[in-house]
């Protein structure tokens, strides 16, 4: 039975992992842990429920004893500023290091720790995301997983700063992988944002790239301290996801064009 810990899990992402990966198997046992009064956006009903609450930046010990036993850690929690991000990115993944026996790690990054690569406002995509492809002769080359972290802003940096902890606990002969997720919200439909169909992330699909990650690293394949885009099988993707395709064996199953059918 995978015992997992999700750090920050009532949130978009957290929900639907709460809610997907018992649905693919029955045996995920999810202890979700997040602050006090957060509010959950699990939208189904049989999305596990398990909580604990308390600030992990104020009470390491309680932090320790959660993550003893577990055999997989999915770093969701954030908070702000950039500084403060960073030192609680910091003492997570410390205390998952320090563990007996160190769980693999599935750490919150984003497309957005790669905006120096793209934008959906000017230049290759801007047409794309203005859903003018007769624009072009022939699609962009989607932005491969493999490329390094090159954010703009603080929120990108803090996200290279998880990939980089990814990275070296895969140095470090431990597993980790870094979740480029990309737009995910808890009812699982298109949003307003510009560009968002090139992007969009089911949250069944976040899960099938969980499931993947722990999977590949049982069986001993996980190529440790990668990261990869994860977004749904969408006809109109900015982002690669061959790579974790042929990597891991992520099989997204959802595509952003149904809501413009």
């Amino acid at each position: 039975m995978p015992n997992v810990l999700l750090l920050g899990g009532k949130g978009h992402i957290g929900s639907g992992l709460r809610t997907y990966l018992p649905r693919l198997d029955d045996s995920y046992y999810i202890t979700t842990l997040d602050l006090p009064g957060s509010e959950d956006r699990a939208t189904q009903p049989d999305a596990q429920q398990n909580f604990v609450e308390f600030d992990i930046t104020t009470d390491t010990d309680r932090l320790h004893e959660h993550l003893a036993g577990k055999d997989l850690v999915v770093y969701l929690a954030r908070r702000s500023p950039m500084e403060e991000m960073n030192a609680m990115t910091d003492l997570v993944f410390e205390a998952i290091v320090a563990q007996d026996s160190v769980p693999m790690v599935v750490g919150a990054s984003s497309v957005h720790a790669c905006d120096g690569a793209y934008s959906v406002h000017e230049g290759t995509w801007a047409e794309w995301a203005n859903r003018n492809f007769a624009t072009y002769d022939r699609p962009p080359d989607r932005i491969l997983a493999s490329i390094p972290a090159c954010p703009d802003n603080d929120y990108g940096r803090e996200k290279a700063h998880v990939e980089e902890w990814c990275r070296q606990m895969g140095e470090r002969s431990h597993g980790a992988v870094a979740a480029r997720w990309g737009g995910i919200n808890k009812d699982n439909v298109m949003l307003e944002e510009h560009g968002y169909f090139a992007l969009w992330c089911h949250q069944e699909d976040a899960a099938r790239f969980v499931h993947a990650c722990y999977t590949t690293h049982v069986n001993g394949t996980l190529r440790s301290g990668a990261h990869y885009f994860v977004v749904s099988d969408n006809t109109y993707n900015i982002f690669d996801i061959e790579i974790p395709r042929e990597e891991i064996g992520y099989e997204p199953v959802h595509n952003a064009e149904v809501f413009y059918s």
